[in-house]
């Protein structure tokens, strides 16, 4: 009986097959594009009053007051997180300080940065590999992507592949099929 049994089971394993792994669809996620390095932030928030305006004069002995070896050869960021309105001089001396120790600084916020560099990713890759390819461009993970890689991802491909789906290789949107 125990012989009988195992046999049905070797012959229903021969009969399930995972048409996923055996399909010829190429995924593509989108995580992997992700920036590895991690930036320095230079917040304004910290050197308003109140926590709406910037007064110049405590702002330039705050900047002077910084340790800026901290920097020293980082990425930096600079930006202003809160929801205030910020005289463009205030980013103009944090770029003289900052570039004193630094040539990575940036007139970004963090979202804006993780975004810029994932595209630059993008672009980075060769097409040629996804000649003729079906590619999945995978659609959910535990990292937020913005929409924009999606958009740039899409006109790398649509030279090259042979079709274009989104979301997880078992259940995918159509998004673009060479005729």
């Amino acid at each position: 009986m125990l012989k009988l049994l195992c046999v049905k089971l070797y012959a229903l394993n021969d009969l399930i097959k995972n048409r996923v792994t055996e399909s010829s669809l190429i995924t593509i996620d989108l995580s992997e594009f992700l920036p590895v390095e991690e930036p320095l932030f230079f917040d304004l928030t910290s050197y308003l009053f109140k926590g709406l305006i910037l007064k110049e004069k405590e702002y330039r002995v705050s900047l002077s007051e910084i340790n800026w070896s901290v920097y020293s050869n980082q990425t930096v960021l600079v930006y202003c997180s809160n929801d205030a309105i910020i005289p463009v001089w205030a980013y103009m001396l944090a770029a003289v300080h900052l570039g004193s120790v630094t040539q990575k600084i940036f007139f970004l916020t963090p979202d804006q940065w993780k975004e810029n560099e994932m595209i630059k990713n993008i672009l980075a890759i060769s097409p040629d590999k996804y000649f003729d390819a079906r590619v999945v461009i995978k659609g959910c993970g535990e990292e937020k992507i913005p929409d924009s890689a999606y958009f740039e991802i899409t006109k790398v491909l649509l030279p090259v592949a042979k079709s274009i789906l989104y979301g997880e290789p078992c259940s995918t949107v159509p998004v673009f099929k060479k005729k």
